[in-house]
């Protein structure tokens, strides 16, 4: 398997705002889980006139933390990465406690629980909606900074990433997390969609990450190649359970992940459906009707 470069140490104290870099400052919600890791980071850019990535979960003890570490200060927007309650379930509350507008991609691309992908964590924010839409290349910017969208669909297709380009900083949301790798679960989240995404980051030149789940990420490229080779080897592996006749997914999943914590067998079965759908449209793979949980999947002639 691919050795990714995880940071895995990092330290904070929950509701305390940390300075990570000039104009970037990092407030941890107190949400630690094993889809959160040690909880959602919102992070503060600039200083007098701000913006403010993921405002994080629905929280009444975060947001009076981040209310806190902005006295005196105004916000003068609130970016969303992606439409997961994890990192946007504060986002109304906040909003309507200092005044500021909402910029995201859309609403949640899933309007009904019944058809989305089951929730991991938090799940999805079906009420969340924009003030002001904003695509790839959107420029955000206050007196002291500038902020660049970075459309990155593949966890999500509205997930976003904002670029710091004075700091050569990117704010990665759940796209690329330090701690591990990300989720795609179907219908919304795709894998090839992943894929192309890693290539973007991959002719930027962004010099560290900071997601909204763990410790910021030097060397960023290398992490990233990293984690594409993984995806591509994950593929390679399933390809090998359906030779060596493991047809089901949930099979499957027994079989690549039998070495890791089974609190998070239902999200590597998610990713394993995603890989799967990704080789049916290759040809490389077969099913009987749409790939899905329960079909039944063949190596294909």
């Amino acid at each position: 398997m691919a050795s990714i470069p995880f940071v895995k140490d990092i330290h904070f104290t929950p509701g305390v705002p940390d300075r990570l870099a000039p104009g970037v400052r990092r407030v941890i919600a107190n949400n630690p889980g094993p889809y959160t890791y040690t909880g959602s980071g919102t992070y503060i850019i600039g200083e007098g006139d701000v913006a403010v990535i993921d405002p994080g979960p629905d929280d009444n003890a975060h947001l009076e933390a981040l209310l806190k570490a902005l006295d005196g200060e105004r916000v003068t927007h609130i970016l969303i990465t992606h439409t997961h309650r994890d990192h946007c379930g504060l986002a109304m509350k906040f909003a309507e406690a200092t005044g500021a507008p909402l910029f995201g991609f859309g609403a949640h691309p899933i309007r009904e629980k019944k058809h989305d992908a089951p929730a991991l964590d938090e799940g999805a924010d079906y009420s969340y909606a924009p003030d002001e839409i904003i695509g790839d290349s959107a420029v955000i910017e206050g007196p002291t900074w500038r902020l660049e969208a970075v459309h990155t669909p593949g966890h999500l297709s509205n997930h976003l990433c904002f670029a710091l380009p004075q700091e050569k900083a990117l704010f990665t949301g759940d796209h690329i997390m330090g701690w591990a790798t990300t989720v795609v679960a179907p219908p919304d989240g795709d894998m090839s969609a992943y894929l192309d995404s890693l290539d973007r980051l991959l002719s930027r030149d962004d010099e560290i990450y900071f997601p909204t789940h763990g410790a910021p990420i030097e060397n960023p490229k290398r992490f990233v190649r990293a984690v594409k080779t993984h995806r591509l080897m994950r593929d390679a592996q399933i390809l090998d359970q359906l030779k060596k006749g493991r047809s089901t997914i949930m099979d499957i999943t027994a079989a690549m992940y039998a070495d890791v914590d089974k609190r998070l067998h239902g999200a590597a079965a998610l990713n394993v459906l995603a890989h799967l759908i990704r080789l049916v449209r290759n040809r490389a793979v077969s099913c009987d009707g749409e790939p899905g949980m329960k079909a039944t999947y063949r190596l294909s002639d």
